[in-house]
């Protein structure tokens, strides 16, 4: 089979939303567009012979090799206004600290986390369920990707004083200890999306999920499920 017309470009992503994004890219730009959804399959890829322009990680939780940043233009996508925000659950971080809007930035990869030059940057509302958002990250992102395709821009060394975030863990979704309303609202928003463990709290011997919250005068209106403590349910 023959190579298309254009150079080979690589959208690489394990999350659904961004499903079907290298067909769209492609009708969009000249070029092979190839997805793939773990690292599994990137390592499959013949690169070499591929020869990518560019990959790019719309949204990847996975390690990046220096096989592939050191030899391939690698291009990830950070929720933050870099170099604000290095690190991990850039959403939730935000949300956490009260933030509305922020900005999603174009990095080329390196070995340092998120510390790479910055191609582009765009504004991205905070409003709304973690899916939402990602959601709407995902349109922007395509487009900053068509982009780069079309201008090939040079990236910007980062400048400032960096702030880190702290990958989140499990247990900071429980809603004990909050304080207001609007800390319950935003702690069940900004976990509901596929693949993120819920917001919670522990009754007795059960669990209490929470999920599609709205924000009401004086009170939070939600999804529950209601399940056994993960200490529990192995003595059922």
């Amino acid at each position: 089979m023959s190579k298309p017309d254009g150079e080979t470009y690589i959208i690489a992503s394990n999350r659904e939303w961004h499903g079907g994004m290298a067909n769209r890219v492609s009708q969009r730009c000249p070029g092979q567009f190839i997805s793939v959804h773990n690292s599994e399959e990137l390592e499959a890829l013949a690169l070499e012979g591929l020869n990518p322009r560019y990959i790019f990680f719309p949204h990847w939780s996975q390690k990046i090799l220096p096989s592939i940043f050191e030899n391939y233009e690698a291009v990830i996508f950070h929720m933050t206004d870099l170099p604000y925000g290095r690190g991990g659950s850039p959403l939730q971080n935000l949300i956490a600290r009260g933030q509305k809007t922020t900005v999603i930035c174009a990095v080329r990869c390196v070995n340092e986390i998120d510390a790479g030059p910055i191609y582009m940057k765009r504004p991205l509302c905070l409003h709304g369920r973690a899916e939402e958002i990602f959601i709407r990250a995902s349109h922007i992102i395509e487009d900053m990707i068509v982009e780069i395709v079309e201008t090939e821009p040079q990236p910007i060394p980062q400048q400032g004083n960096p702030v880190y975030f702290s990958r989140r863990k499990p247990d900071q979704g429980n809603l004990r200890g909050l304080q207001t309303l609007e800390q319950v609202y935003d702690w069940i928003r900004m976990l509901d999306a596929p693949g993120y463990p819920p917001a919670f709290l522990d009754v007795g011997p059960f669990r209490i999920h929470f999920r599609r919250a709205s924000m009401h005068y004086e009170r939070v209106r939600a999804d529950v499920e209601i399940v056994r403590r993960p200490e529990d349910a192995n003595d059922a």
